[in-house]
């Protein structure tokens, strides 16, 4: 059993949804919510972007396929993907891969679907990343199910700190939540980088 790759799988998982991060996302989008609506809203969050990644794991590796996009193509271009996601985390700037200002003011009476769901949990770093660790797998069972059960841990422990979002943010504050978010950067930045290595030797030009 390749441990490494659960490992990895899991750290690609817990950092490109930042849990942390979304404390202060949850609070504000709920805001105006009881706290039984509040915890309806997160159910339905977590649930909603758990379909949307499971979907997205199945279809995505014969829509690459269909599009003829390589493993390493899709590696290099996931990679750049998530060292923009990581930079942002790192200097503490919103993100355009989760929802830009305009989504969030638009955010409706139930922001369980939108914006809390997609884009903010299972955005485009969300769901690139699904699908490279899929590709990565290469039809390996085991490793399908280390990728399945990385992101399933990921969204719980999301769920865990978006029910106690408001609670978790007076004891942690807003200054907390920017450490931690920014350590969870540079972390997604160093494997970022290593996606982008991983694509390039082995992309066929390099073996020739």
């Amino acid at each position: 059993m390749d441990w490494h790759f659960g490992a990895t799988a899991f750290a690609t998982a817990i950092t490109i949804i930042d849990p942390i991060g979304m404390i202060p996302l949850t609070v504000t989008t709920t805001g105006n919510c009881t706290p039984p609506r509040r915890a309806r809203v997160v159910d339905q969050a977590i649930l909603v972007a758990a379909g949307v990644m499971l979907a997205m794991g199945i279809v995505g590796p014969a829509l690459l396929g269909y599009l003829g996009i390589t493993l390493p193509a899709f590696g290099i271009a996931g990679g750049i993907l998530l060292f923009l996601i990581a930079i942002d985390m790192l200097f503490a700037r919103p993100t355009g891969a989760r929802a830009t200002s305009d989504e969030e003011r638009d955010a409706g009476e139930n922001p369980a679907v939108f914006p809390l769901a997609i884009p903010m949990i299972a955005g485009p770093g969300t769901l690139a990343t699904v699908m490279l660790l899929v590709n990565l797998a290469h039809g390996d069972a085991v490793k399908y199910a280390m990728v399945a059960g990385a992101y399933a841990a990921a969204l719980a422990i999301t769920w865990l700190f978006m029910r106690g979002a408001a609670r978790y943010m007076h004891r942690i504050g807003t200054t907390g939540i920017h450490v931690v978010t920014r350590v969870l950067g540079i972390i997604l930045a160093a494997l970022a980088v290593q996606f982008v290595i991983n694509g390039i030797l082995q992309t066929p030009l390099v073996h020739r």
